[in-house]
């Protein structure tokens, strides 16, 4: 699991890709109770327990939809099991770091925790971006455009599923 964590991380910080997973559906069965779980906490301290599953759900299928037409119209669908697995992996990493930040906004918002979030959800892009440009074999500047899209078009199908996560409490 150690090494699971470690490969994580290295495509984080960009010293290995989705091509260094091991192709393993035993891999994805150690990532997704994971992934729930730090997703469910995050959800937690934000107050949404009420469609916490639902959220959790809707994101994976956006991982899902944004990854499996992407490589199979590049022809590269063989690719999927690794490319699945480093997406997860790596938002399980980058959302496990942002629970301080995340905990410091819901109890006393500061510009180190909103300086912190802005730095993750750009660290996110990045590796995202790195990791389609792995998995594709197109540019960086191509993988981190298809990127953008799928974060603005995940944030906009969030908004629209789950209105109370941009609604104003006040």
């Amino acid at each position: 699991m150690y090494e699971l964590v470690l490969l994580f991380f290295q495509i984080t910080i960009f010293k290995k890709g989705p091509q260094d997973v091991p192709v393993s559906a035993f891999v994805l069965k150690l990532l997704l109770p994971v992934y729930v779980a730090v997703n469910y906490l995050i959800l937690l301290m934000n107050g949404a327990l009420s469609t916490a599953l639902l959220q959790i759900l809707a994101d994976f299928a956006m991982i899902l939809l944004f990854c499996w037409p992407l490589l199979y119209v590049a022809g590269k669908s063989h690719r999927f099991p690794q490319t699945l697995a480093a997406m997860i992996g790596t938002d399980i990493v980058l959302s496990f770091l942002a629970l301080p930040a995340i905990a410091t906004l819901n109890t006393q918002a500061n510009d180190l925790a909103y300086f912190s979030m802005l730095t993750l959800v750009l660290w996110r892009w990045l590796v995202t971006g790195h990791i389609m440009k792995h998995a594709l074999d197109r540019s960086l500047f191509f993988a981190l455009g298809l990127a953008l899209l799928y974060i603005m078009l995940s944030s906009q199908v969030m908004a629209a599923l789950f209105p109370e996560i941009v609604s104003n409490p006040e």
